[in-house]
């Protein structure tokens, strides 16, 4: 049963997305930690409650 909510779709794009940024800034400063603040972000933009908690 793998069974997977809208919001957990969105969560790992925006992942996914922050991982993209973080590429970008370490390519431009040569700096690791760019990725990892790139990832932070992305799952900061991506977690949220769900809306209704009778879902099916």
């Amino acid at each position: 049963m793998d069974k997977k909510t809208e919001t957990s779709r969105d969560a790992e794009n925006w992942i996914g997305v922050g991982t993209a940024i973080g590429a970008a800034a370490f390519a431009a400063t040569n700096e690791p930690v760019w990725i990892a603040v790139g990832v932070a972000i992305g799952a900061a933009i991506g977690w949220r409650k769900p809306r209704n908690k009778n879902d099916k």
